[in-house]
């Protein structure tokens, strides 16, 4: 789970380096950071449910190699283009990852410890995303560039080493329907699945704002998804079969994932311009102000796996989306009462709720799922955050534009930062309030989110 969260937090910091390297311009090299985030995103449901077919312990190792390979591939490259094109392979690898590791929890813990295995699964996975920034500018500092990429190729092999050593084999028992004349793995519905989030993925963060290419692409993502629903209810062995969707627990779990995910997102876009523009931080003050959030994530993810283990999921989330609102209206209020301390307390209060969320919403969701559907449900999980990252970065950023007064967040003065800011999480808070809401009353009638066996 550390590697597919380091891959994404340890890349955008080297973008300068990469740059100079090759005299390319910014919007040329972000795509290092676009074209992981998007591989991942449309690949990840597929990733799982291959996993289920062919076995998950099988599909780990094989997506623990070609990430490793694609980081190999990166520190290699002579140009830019093979970089990006090395990025997209890990990108491919890392949905399996995030998909799989979710999915073998219920193999290797005992079920009263589920809660304890996803909070320690969200510790690593913040761990990730705090030591990427300090790691690669040690990096850049010394070797340069290209250790970035490469500082991961031992980790993979580490990964693989383990996952051999500790991970059960394969009992084809816990499979049922893998059986003779079991399911067949719906390359249609994967590769249709694709297009369309590609689609998506473009149509949000393509250009510097909502043109009529975007708008293109987005007519064409709606009209895949319907086309998608379409082929599922015909197709003989589907990718998503419809009876899925007919869940509850799942559907309340994957819309509330999908809108903490933009909030959280949110901090990262929005967060470094109020602490730069507003606050006058340096380059190395904003991003020490930015590890606050990972490094308490970092520690919070095992506690908020025992609280789930202890109080039940459904009392966790509840407490995770009030203190995530709280945090959020905090981020709004805060930093103009207290400046710099008030941003650092709202952080503070909002990543354990994050992680509280996180812990309770992924036990949930995954608790009563067959064990031959395990991959494409953490999959689907997954997928529900990557969109929730992808449309945070999006909207919110573009709500703080539009709020600001200013096309380009960077020319803003303090003052509009702040307006900006105040506006992006007032919006965020009355979000997860919202999200709250809804968990309650869905609770009102039948338990979505139960705290024992259905």
């Amino acid at each position: 789970m550390l590697l597919p969260s380091l891959g994404i937090s340890i890349s955008g910091v080297a973008l300068p380096a990469v740059s100079r390297a090759f005299d390319a311009s910014f919007r040329e090299v972000q795509w290092i950071v676009i074209i992981y985030l998007i591989a991942t995103t449309v690949t990840i449901v597929g990733a799982g449910r291959l996993g289920d077919v062919a076995g998950r312990r099988r599909m780990l190792s094989a997506g623990l190699t070609l990430f490793t390979l694609g980081s190999v591939l990166c520190g290699i490259a002579p140009t830019l283009w093979m970089v990006i094109a090395a990025r997209a392979v890990q990108g491919l690898a890392a949905a399996v990852l995030m998909a799989l590791t979710v999915a073998l929890v219920h193999e290797v813990a005992a079920k009263e410890r589920t809660g304890r295995a996803m909070g320690l699964l969200g510790s690593m996975s913040a761990l990730g995303t705090a030591l990427g920034p300090s790691l690669a500018g040690a990096l850049l500092d010394g070797p340069g560039w290209r250790a970035v990429f490469l500082v991961m190729v031992p980790l993979g092999i580490l990964n693989l080493f383990l996952v051999r050593r500790c991970l059960p084999p394969p009992v084809p028992a816990a499979l049922p329907t893998n059986t003779a004349g079991g399911e067949r793995f719906d390359g249609t519905g994967t590769l249709l699945l694709g297009l369309t989030l590609t689609a998506y993925a473009l149509a949000v963060t393509a250009g510097r704002s909502f043109g009529a290419v975007n708008a293109i692409l987005l007519v064409a993502a709606v009209s895949g998804a319907g086309l998608f629903a379409l082929v599922q209810a015909r197709a003989e062995s589907p990718l998503i079969p419809p009876s899925v969707w007919r869940d509850g627990s799942l559907r309340i779990g994957l819309v509330t994932n999908a809108v903490v995910a933009s909030v959280m997102m949110a901090t990262l876009v929005v967060g470094p311009f109020y602490l730069s523009l507003a606050l006058g931080l340096s380059e190395s003050g904003v991003g020490i102000a930015m590890s606050v959030g990972p490094v308490v994530s970092v520690l919070s993810g095992a506690p908020a796996g025992r609280m789930v283990d202890r109080r039940g999921v459904r009392a966790v989330v509840i407490a995770g989306l009030v203190i995530l609102a709280a945090g959020a209206f905090g981020l709004a209020v805060l930093p103009e009462r207290f400046g710099l301390a008030g941003y650092i307390a709202a952080i503070v209060v909002l990543t354990p709720g994050y992680q509280l969320f996180l812990a309770g919403n992924t036990t949930a969701v995954m608790r009563n799922v067959p064990a031959d559907r395990r991959g494409l449900v953490s999959g689907v999980l997954n997928l529900s955050r990557q969109i929730g990252l992808i449309t945070g970065a999006s909207a919110m950023g573009a709500l703080f534009a539009v709020a600001s007064g200013a096309g380009d967040g960077a020319t803003a003065a303090p003052e509009a930062v702040g307006t900006g800011i105040r506006a992006v999480f007032a919006t965020a808070g009355v979000l997860i309030a919202a999200a709250t809401v809804a968990v309650l009353r869905a609770g009102a009638g039948r338990p979505a989110l139960p705290d024992g066996n259905r």
